[in-house]
C-alpha cells in the first residue's frame, strides 16, 4: 500500500495531536511527538493495510510518547529529584494516630455538564503540575496512559514497590488537591 503522508497527517493529524497533548500536557512535546509519528510512518515498512491507518500511526504515537517521557525523566536534573521521604504531602496530613481519617474523603462526582467537566480538568491539570515531577510521571503512565506496572517499573528502574508507593502519593497528592480546589456542586 502505498503511504501518502500528506492525506494521513491532513486525515490524523488533529487526532493525533489531540491524544498527544492530553498525555503529554505540552503543545511542543505533542507536536513533537506527532512529527516524529510521520516520520517513523514514512520510514516504516510495517503498514500493510491489515488495520486502519488511525490505527496504526497511533500505536506509533503511543510508542513515541513513552519514549519521551523516559527521556523527560532520565534527564531530569538532580535538583529535580524526589527524596520520597520527604515528599510535600505527608500521610499525617490525612490520618489520626489510630489509622483512621481526620476527615472522611468528599465523594468526588462526574461534573454533569461540560462547563464543569473543563473546570475540573484545568484544576485537575493544575494539581498534577503541583506533584514533583516524578510523581506526575508515574500517575501519567499509569493512570492516564494506562501502562502495566511491569512496564513502568522497567522504563522508570525502580522496584515494583516503589512504584506502588510513588503511584499511592501521587494520588493522595492530586486526592488533597482537588478537596482543596474543587468544590463539588459549587457550580449550577
Amino acid at each position: 500500500m502505498t503511504k501518502n503522508v500528506n492525506d494521513w497527517l491532513n486525515q490524523h493529524g488533529d487526532y493525533l495531536y489531540r491524544f498527544a497533548l492530553a498525555r503529554l500536557r505540552n503543545p511542543h512535546q505533542a507536536e513533537d511527538a506527532v512529527q516524529e509519528t510521520m516520520l517513523a510512518a514514512i520510514k516504516s515498512t510495517n503498514f500493510e493495510g491489515e488495520s486502519s491507518a488511525r490505527t496504526w500511526l497511533t500505536g506509533i504515537l503511543k510508542h513515541k510518547i513513552i519514549d519521551l517521557q523516559r527521556k523527560l525523566i532520565r534527564e531530569q536534573p538532580i535538583s529535580d529529584l524526589v527524596d520520597l521521604d520527604a515528599t510535600e504531602t505527608s500521610m499525617d496530613d490525612f490520618f489520626d494516630a489510630t489509622g483512621h481519617w481526620l476527615e472522611k474523603p468528599q465523594a468526588l462526582e462526574m461534573p454533569e455538564n461540560t462547563l464543569q467537566q473543563k473546570q475540573f480538568l484545568t484544576v485537575l491539570n493544575n494539581c498534577i503540575d503541583k506533584l514533583p515531577s516524578k510523581l506526575a510521571a508515574i500517575f501519567m503512565m499509569r493512570d492516564v496512559n494506562e501502562t502495566d506496572n511491569e512496564n513502568i517499573c522497567k522504563e522508570l528502574d525502580i522496584t515494583a514497590t516503589n512504584a506502588w508507593v510513588m503511584l499511592y502519593r501521587a494520588r493522595m497528592g492530586l486526592r488533597k488537591c482537588l478537596e482543596i480546589n474543587w468544590v463539588v456542586g459549587t457550580v449550577s
